[in-house]
């Protein structure tokens, strides 16, 4: 075998068109003591490096604003695709009911208002105790429209929710999305807080303010219509001249209304912006106090309470900041919507004035004026009194849309850009066809290698921390589609990848075997049969026992949870990835025979560099960093006369020097 050549080739970033990082950490590894490999922890180091790159590309070249009526269409187009969002538009068209009939009610109730205050302006004692009667109907019958229209809307929002968490869930979990998201900065930052926290907040403003502005929106069409009637033709002497002005009321609201609109707007504005910067500094102090609760173990373990005590005040300090620059914006607001709420007592008595004084207006005629005068002003003013919601709503609308759009623009960028060609292999083996991985430093993990493994071979990869190990078993897993050649892969269902930290679901120790078929897949005595195997034999009375099983078990018991995980569903292709790093040599050696005796004609990729892993492997390839590069090369092994010799195919690149013997 040759070696491969190293190429010099610049990463990418596929939002940016820039270099980029491997994906940044998710978290510590607590069972990765000092002097040991800890690529998380590499990788985030230079995740940090390219997102403080990131923050100062944007403030360079600010991305344009979302059309936040664009957002909205595609949100809601998706979440009625295939018809499933009927269910919406039952709820939306039965409070659009609710509310015409709460309109005219409201108009009943204007119309009683002036009959009862005239019975009072004329002491009519008969008239007086009639007109409770009827607005003890008018109320019962309102009452009743309201509790429903409270009831609509709650479903309404829960609907909304479920439906939008849905539809954000299937974006998000969509195969190898998650964690490629990683790569796509800030706008796919934080998915547990869109999917919880901007999921809720979208449903539930949406709802509340979509029905409140329709209920505004009929309020203000029929009251405009009583209120012009009411007001009939006012005259005004100006400069010794007549002037009439018909529906003189109905401008005096329009004019108020205008007037706090637009002062709410220029003082306000700035609140969307400070509303999401909030979100997002939230969204980060969440995530690293659940980073440190999750490395509680290692804080501990290396006494590092003072320094995560620093780093988290840094977090809650950017949440205060960006806090304390909101609360300046409410409080700037609130002269506003608070001054305009007070005067807005005064002000239709003050317009009504002239005509009850001109004796054109009865006491109750000007109280039916004023009546209708708050109610076009209240629909008017629908946009003051709610404008902090608004940028709330705002706010949320943007995040989830910006993540949503992250997701298109992976899979658009990605085919733009080199990418592996990662296909089913004819015969069901594994093969690279001019194969090139690119490398978070540039450089090419492989350069336009082929190699080939068939049914039944046993390929140890090994080579110094940070050489490339992971980035091949990634490709191969199709999580890393950045490079360029092809990879013919196996049918994904007889394939199983087992990480250095095992994934165990939250749930049972049932849930967590069967892992990822559901938990009642297996009998119990295959399973229990897998854990006596695997030398679990403390848990085999625990299989429906709800717990964190990724914090009750030590790493090494999680990584032979997996090794029973891989019994008990028989795959023929096992991609190892430090999968035994945790363990003794003897418990390494029993998990490996597995694929001597349970697992036998099962074929075996292996990345790692622990010693004794050579003698469980028909073939060793050794990684190894140069000066110009990563390589890949064969490493020799000596003859081994207790195990049958096979004929194996390694890289086959035809090359001008000899290939080296021994693979």
């Amino acid at each position: 075998m040759e070696q491969c050549a190293s190429v010099t080739m610049p990463d990418f970033d596929p939002k940016l068109g820039k270099q980029m990082p491997p994906p940044p950490a998710t978290g510590t590894d607590p069972d990765v003591g000092p002097g040991q490999d800890n690529t998380l922890a590499k990788e985030a180091e230079i995740a940090a490096v390219h997102q403080a790159a990131e923050h100062h590309e944007r403030d360079i070249h600010p991305e344009p604003a979302p059309r936040i009526g664009r957002e909205l269409f595609l949100l809601f187009r998706d979440m009625f695709r295939n018809r499933k969002g009927w269910p919406m538009m039952r709820l939306t068209i039965a409070i659009v009911v609710i509310l015409v009939g709460n309109m005219f009610g409201q108009i009943r109730l204007n119309q009683w208002n002036g009959a009862f205050f005239d019975a009072v302006e004329n002491r009519d004692t008969a008239t007086f105790f009639h007109q409770l009667l009827v607005f003890l109907v008018i109320v019962a019958v309102l009452l009743g429209l309201v509790v429903a229209q409270t009831w609509l809307q709650e479903r309404l929002k829960i609907r909304l929710r479920q439906r939008l968490t849905h539809v954000l869930l299937d974006i998000w979990l969509k195969p190898n999305r998650a964690y490629q998201l990683g790569f796509m900065g800030e706008s796919s930052g934080q998915p547990d807080q869109r999917l919880q926290e901007d999921c809720r907040l979208f449903s539930e403003l949406s709802t509340e303010l979509g029905v409140g502005m329709l209920q505004a929106f009929l309020l203000l069409v029929s009251f405009i219509g009583v209120l012009w009637t009411l007001s009939g033709t006012t005259t005004f002497m100006f400069k010794g001249d007549e002037v009439s002005v018909p529906g003189y009321m109905v401008w005096v609201a329009i004019g108020y209304a205008g007037i706090g609109s637009g002062l709410t707007w220029l003082v306000g504005r700035p609140m969307i912006r400070l509303n999401t910067l909030r979100y997002a500094r939230e969204a980060d102090l969440r995530f690293a106090l659940v980073r440190v609760n999750e490395s509680a173990e290692s804080v501990s373990l290396y006494k590092g309470e003072a320094d995560e005590r620093r780093s988290l005040d840094g977090f809650v300090e950017e949440v205060l900041k960006a806090t304390r620059r909101l609360s300046g914006g409410l409080a700037r607001l609130t002269w506003i919507t608070s001054g305009y709420g007070w005067l807005a007592i005064v002000v239709p008595i003050l317009a009504a004035a002239p005509g009850y004084f001109s004796g054109r207006l009865s006491f109750g005629g000007m109280m039916m004026v004023v009546g209708a005068f708050n109610q076009v002003q209240a629909a008017l003013r629908y946009f003051v009194d709610n404008f902090p919601k608004i940028a709330d709503w705002r706010s949320a609308v943007l995040r989830v849309a910006t993540f949503r759009q992250a997701a298109i623009d992976l899979e658009e960028v990605t085919a733009e850009n080199g990418r592996i060609d990662i296909q089913p292999h004819e015969k069901g083996w594994l093969s690279f066809d001019g194969l090139s991985i690119a490398l978070n430093d540039g450089s090419i993990l492989i350069e336009d290698a082929t190699a080939e493994i068939r049914p039944g071979e046993r390929v140890l990869i090994m080579g110094e921390s940070g050489a490339g190990k992971s980035t091949l078993f990634r490709a191969i897993s199709t999580l890393w589609p950045w490079g360029s050649g092809r990879i013919r892969i196996p049918p994904q269902k007889e394939m199983m990848f087992l990480p250095q930290r095992p994934y165990l679901p939250l749930g049972t120790l049932r849930a967590a075997l069967s892992y990822p078929a559901a938990p009642n897949t297996f009998a119990d005595d295959d399973i229990r049969a897998a854990l006596t195997r695997c030398g679990l034999d403390e848990f085999v009375d625990m299989l429906d026992k709800y717990e964190r099983w990724d914090r009750t078990m030590s790493l090494g018991q999680q990584q032979r949870v997996a090794f029973a995980r891989v019994i008990l569903h028989k795959p023929r292709w096992v991609f190892l990835d430090e999968a035994t790093s945790a363990l003794d040599e003897d418990n390494q050696a029993s998990m490996l025979t597995l694929f001597e005796n349970e697992l036998q004609g099962a074929s075996v990729m292996s990345i790692g560099h622990r010693p004794g892993l050579e003698e469980f492997h028909t073939r060793t390839l050794h990684i190894r960093k140069t000066e110009e590069g990563a390589i890949l090369l064969a490493k020799p092994r000596p003859p081994q006369t207790h195990r049958p010799r096979h004929r194996w195919l390694g890289l086959r690149k035809p090359f001008k020097k000899p290939a080296p013997t021994g693979v």
